[in-house]
C-alpha cells in the first residue's frame, strides 16, 4: 500500500519537473527538476543558461553551449543559496543525470533520484548507485502528462 502511495506521489512529481523543463530556452532538449523533502518541493530547476547570458542554449552548428547549466545542477545551486538543505531529499528530473551532476547529487546529500528518460550514458547513474544514492526509473506516459 504504501509502495503505491510513493508511487503515485513519484509520478506527479515528475509530471511538475516536465512542466517545469518547458520553461527552458534550450532547443535539444528541455529538462525539468524538482528537489522534494518532507513531502515539500525544496527547490526547482531547469537547463540554461547562467544569469546575465543570453537565453540561446545551442551554437551556430545546433550543439550545447559548453557554460549551459543542467536542470538538477540549478536547482541545487538554487538550495546552496537559500537557507534549506537538500540532505535526504529527493530529486525528481525528466532525463537521468550526467557524471557531472552526478557528483553534485551525492555531494548534496540528496538519496534518491527519480527519472523519466534515460541518459545516453548510464555512468552518471552508476556513480550514484556506488554512492549509495537510491535510483528509480520511472518512464511515464506522455499521455499522462
Amino acid at each position: 500500500m504504501k509502495e503505491r502511495k510513493q508511487e503515485k506521489y513519484d509520478k506527479a512529481y515528475l509530471r511538475m519537473a516536465k512542466e517545469w523543463g518547458k520553461l527552458s530556452y534550450c532547443q535539444r532538449k528541455q529538462v525539468g527538476a524538482i528537489i522534494v523533502k518532507d513531502r515539500m518541493i525544496i527547490s526547482d530547476g531547469y537547463n540554461g543558461t547562467p544569469t546575465g547570458f543570453e537565453n540561446i542554449c545551442e551554437d551556430e552548428e545546433g550543439y550545447t553551449k559548453w557554460y549551459v547549466l543542467h536542470a538538477e545542477a540549478n536547482a541545487i545551486l538554487k538550495v546552496a543559496s537559500s537557507t534549506q538543505s537538500c540532505e535526504g531529499a529527493t530529486l525528481y528530473i525528466t532525463l537521468s543525470p550526467c557524471r557531472e551532476c552526478s557528483k553534485l547529487i551525492h555531494q548534496s546529500g540528496i538519496k534518491r533520484v527519480v527519472y523519466q528518460k534515460a541518459y545516453k550514458d548510464d555512468s552518471g547513474l552508476k556513480f550514484l548507485e556506488r554512492a549509495g544514492v537510491t535510483t528509480h526509473h520511472l518512464p511515464i506516459l506522455e499521455e499522462m502528462v
